[in-house]
């Protein structure tokens, strides 16, 4: 293994695989710390934590655990990777686990780069950009675990870690990758440790990750994996999938803006029943209940609890955050067991914690990366009767659930 990367969710690791395996490296996501050695044929490794919202403490010791497995299967380059919106908060794990990760590795001009434009994420000026919006006016002010309500990278950035926030702005990385290195060189020399670094195409991402070729440590979205792969002498190709037969069935638990769109847009030609996390909480609707209709529906049947954020805070003033969505996560998980047991083969999955809870629920360990569904978002194989798309709530186009069952089912 050449590459060793850590996540901090299920989906976000997955978007990272696809990146690496799309530009050609035998990339393998795995669920948690591996508790022995990697297949040797693998040159990226991916361990997908689910560490990005809780205690920084234990984020910051999982991440080391995962550090120390990577190590040990031989990498030498190693990348952080969390979401391509910087979920996190002022208390938040980015900071801590960059710090603890740059320490470990003795690693200084440490990228802090969450670009995507492929999803429409940029930074220009420090500024995390989704689209045409800030960050902060992109709907992500209204996240209910992280709300991201200043758009400014450097200033989110800096309660969280022990070092002063550098910045390479877009000039330096229009120039191309020796213009970064010189900038990167001479924010480290200035003292500055984690440095943000402008990207708003793929072509500055490419340009960042050949900057980056010599660097222990990179940390961001996806999108900055996008020049690494050249650095390990690895050229893009086909990721190679067999189709799976079978029943295919939806879950979603995201309430960011996309998702709704996308549940809106199924819900209007397929089978769809919206999951009340009040009456999961008050023990009126059970696992068992969405199972049972997800199993019996025709199509591609959804069930999904994503509200709008006027509800989801209802929900966590009546009955408390951590109560409503661990009520939540818990169904997902036992919905995610009972419909593989009831015979579903192809399991769609939106939302980050969500998926989170989906692998967990399944006990899932390795997952094999196959083709891209959509920007950030690749078809999965579990087991051989079984294939996962797990998606990160902004991502995906408004038509996913439909496009995910066709490449689930057919690859293309």
């Amino acid at each position: 293994m050449r590459l060793g990367c850590i996540g901090d969710d299920f989906t976000g690791s997955s978007d990272l695989a696809n990146t690496l395996a799309k530009g050609g490296m035998r990339t393998v996501q795995y669920v948690g710390v591996p508790s022995g050695p990697a297949d040797p044929s693998v040159e990226a490794g991916v361990v997908a934590l689910k560490s990005r919202s809780i205690d920084p403490a234990e984020a910051v010791a999982q991440s080391l655990a995962a550090l120390d497995w990577l190590r040990a299967q031989g990498c030498t380059q190693f990348f952080f990777k969390y979401c391509s919106t910087f979920d996190s908060t002022a208390d938040g794990n980015i900071g801590p686990v960059a710090d603890a990760l740059a320490d470990a590795l003795d690693a200084r001009q440490v990228i802090v780069c969450p670009a995507f434009p492929g999803t429409g994420r940029s930074i220009y000026q420090g500024h995390l950009f989704v689209k045409d919006r800030l960050l902060s006016e992109s709907g992500m002010e209204n996240h209910p675990i992280t709300p991201m309500t200043d758009a400014d990278i450097r200033r989110w950035l800096a309660p969280q870690t022990r070092h002063t926030v550098g910045h390479v702005a877009a000039p330096a990385v229009f120039a191309g990758p020796d213009a970064i290195a010189a900038a990167l060189a001479a924010e480290d020399a200035a003292g500055h440790r984690l440095i943000v670094v402008d990207a708003i195409r793929d072509e500055d991402l490419i340009a960042i990750g050949r900057a980056a070729k010599d660097l222990p440590l990179i940390t961001g979205g996806s999108g900055v994996a996008l020049g690494l792969p050249a650095n390990f002498g690895a050229s893009p190709g086909a990721v190679p999938w067999t189709p799976q037969d079978g029943r295919t069935v939806a879950l979603s638990g995201s309430c960011s803006n996309a998702t709704r769109a996308q549940v809106a847009r199924h819900a209007a030609s397929h089978p769809a029943r919206e999951i009340a996390a009040a009456d999961v909480i008050e023990g009126r609707l059970s696992a068992r209940d969405i199972a049972d209709w997800l199993l019996a529906a025709d199509g591609i049947p959804l069930a999904f609890s994503s509200a709008d954020p006027a509800a989801v805070r209802a929900v966590q003033d009546r009955f408390g955050r951590e109560r409503a969505s661990a009520a939540l996560e818990g169904l997902f998980a036992e919905v995610a067991r009972l419909v593989v047991a009831g015979g579903a083969t192809r399991l769609i999955s939106a939302g980050g914690e969500t998926s989170g809870a989906v692998v967990e629920g399944l006990s899932l360990e390795e997952l094999a990366i196959g083709p891209e569904i959509d920007p950030g978002v690749p078809a999965l194989r579990a087991r051989p009767d079984l294939v996962v798309a797990l998606k990160s709530g902004n991502f995906g186009a408004d038509d996913f659930f439909e496009k995910a069952a066709r490449i689930l089912e057919h690859g293309a």
